[in-house]
């Protein structure tokens, strides 16, 4: 059985063919995209370097990635999007950049320590089993190299801005993309990242401002969160 919720894979397959629209449904994640990309980057410098996106849906982090000259991998579960992303990658004519429909833990031991970053972006809010990720996560990056996570707080302040107001207020996002239930609090994830041999390195978190319609980078990981960590 693979770590993936049925109903989650559906939902987003339904969607995929609006994944690269900067003004559909996938909207936040282009307007948040530069800002982890940038973030990654002030730790690790891309280019050369074989990175795997776990969780890649239609391929706008992996894509960004390939094109600062990274060897990429994106893998997901979903077969929709995953098409999206090759045909997107292909009429964008980008290179080193892969897509497979393969569970996280199937290519952790499938090809272990291989990759020097991997990221996880907006994907372990959507799994049963998130501590399953992060260990093949750590399983599938080298000695030394960098696991990239982010993904969104629970608390009453994180229901009320991603759920009730991104889903159901502003309609940023299509009702039902999210569940509370599932949403990680930090110390939950860095749990779960130190039992699967990676060190917390930095985090940061990731602000939406209602009247300018902006994000931005900022200390309150109470929403938003990005993890950096390092493979012991």
């Amino acid at each position: 059985m693979h770590n993936a919720d049925p109903q989650e894979l559906e939902k987003f397959g339904e969607l995929a063919h609006r994944w690269w629209d900067p003004d559909g449904e996938f909207r936040p994640l282009h307007q948040i995209n530069p800002l982890r990309l940038g973030w990654m980057t002030s730790f690790v410098p891309l280019q050369g370097l074989r990175v795997v996106d776990v969780g890649c849906g239609g391929g706008i982090l992996a894509e960004s990635m390939a094109r600062t000259g990274a060897d990429v991998l994106g893998i997901d579960l979903s077969v929709k999007p995953l098409k999206v992303a090759r045909l997107h990658a292909l009429e964008a004519g980008v290179a080193s950049l892969d897509y497979r429909e393969i569970a996280a833990e199937a290519l952790a031991a499938e090809q272990p320590a291989s990759f020097d970053v991997v990221t996880c972006m907006e994907m372990l809010e959507h799994v049963p089993d998130p501590a399953s990720v992060v260990q093949a996560c750590s399983r599938m990056v080298k000695p030394g190299g960098w696991v990239f996570f982010s993904t969104l707080n629970r608390n009453l302040k994180s229901f009320l801005m991603a759920i009730v107001g991104a889903e159901y207020v502003l309609n940023m996002l299509p009702r039902g993309t999210h569940e509370y239930a599932r949403f990680l609090q930090p110390h939950e994830l860095a749990g779960f990242a130190r039992q699967a041999g990676l060190s917390l390195h930095a985090s940061t978190g990731l602000s939406y401002n209602p009247v300018t319609q902006r994000y931005a980078l900022s200390a309150d990981t109470s929403v938003n969160y990005l993890l950096a960590c390092r493979r012991l």
